[in-house]
């Protein structure tokens, strides 16, 4: 049970990152956001492996390094591209375009690795594309800038397959490093590709008289990064990389469910009812994906 619950506070964890973006972005360009989001997460690591040592395990070496600082890279650029997207389209479909990733894992590991998804999972993914059509199919909300739609689709499908390979790199480490070794290395380096980034696009920080922006920014580092995607790290001793980014797919729930509360967008009735389809089919999918995880090296 511990397994799921993890999973799914990270899910809650990430989904709330879309609120907090939509604040910051409107003060500070995508980059900016993005770097100061990843900064704050790796500098609150980097104290806290000079504090307990003991805790990171073994220190990466060689290949190992050179897939960590790619992993970083890969969830900069992941970052990047969906809080852009948010410039051009609504929470909902930015959302749920951006977790698409499982498509990028599951074809990853049919076209590299040979592996064929199970029954089950093959008809959850099915039922699962239902349930996100009836989600955003009946989204209402206007976009930022209308006309400019697909710019906001595109970023959010390439944050999508940024996180895909994400997940995937950090699998070839996995059995070696431990968590927080593997989070404090990749957030460290998306923090330098995004800091980089930002000063080349001339995209600055919000001005400190901007409490809410920084106030979005400090809660997406801490609530959404430090918390759901470390989560998410954790997850992958006990799921697949396929499994884990299907499990994305309940971000856009939390999300819409989120920006409800707090913007009063409404949920339509169809949309209440493709979210519990789309339940269900995560739920079946990550058991019958656990089931092929052999257990961790202690």
């Amino acid at each position: 049970m511990l397994p799921y619950l993890i999973l799914g506070g990270a899910q809650l964890a990430v989904g709330a990152a879309a609120i907090f973006a939509r604040y910051a972005l409107a003060a500070a360009g995508p980059l900016a956001v993005s770097a100061g989001r990843l900064v704050i997460a790796a500098l609150v690591l980097g104290v806290l492996s000079l504090a307990r040592t003991d805790t990171l395990g073994a220190t990466p070496h060689g290949k190992q390094r050179t897939v960590l600082a790619l992993a970083g890279l890969a969830l900069a650029v992941h970052f990047a591209s969906w809080i852009a997207s948010l410039n051009y389209t609504s929470v909902a479909v930015s959302t749920l375009l951006v977790s698409t990733a499982p498509i990028w894992t599951a074809a990853y590991d049919a076209l590299v690795n040979h592996r064929l998804l199970s029954r089950a999972s093959a008809l959850a993914f099915a039922a699962g594309a239902i349930g996100l059509f009836l989600v955003v199919g009946f989204d209402r909300t206007p976009a930022p800038h209308p006309g400019l739609e697909w710019a906001g689709g595109c970023l959010a499908i390439a944050g999508a397959m940024a996180f895909a390979a994400y997940l995937l790199l950090v699998r070839a480490v996995r059995a070696d490093l431990t968590t927080r070794r593997i989070v404090t290395h990749t957030y460290g380096w998306a923090a330098l590709f995004l800091v980089a980034a930002a000063l080349a696009a001339k995209q600055p920080l919000p001005p400190l008289s901007a409490t809410a922006a920084w106030g979005s920014i400090v809660a997406m580092a801490l609530v959404s990064q430090l918390l759901g995607h470390t989560a998410m790290n954790f997850s992958l001793r006990s799921f697949t990389p396929s499994a884990i980014s299907f499990a994305n797919l309940l971000e856009p729930v939390f999300a819409a469910a989120l920006a409800f509360a707090i913007f009063h967008e409404p949920v339509p009735g169809p949309a209440i009812a493709g979210a519990a389809i789309l339940l269900t089919a995560v739920l079946v999918v990550v058991r019958d994906e656990r089931e092929q995880v052999p257990e961790p090296p202690q």
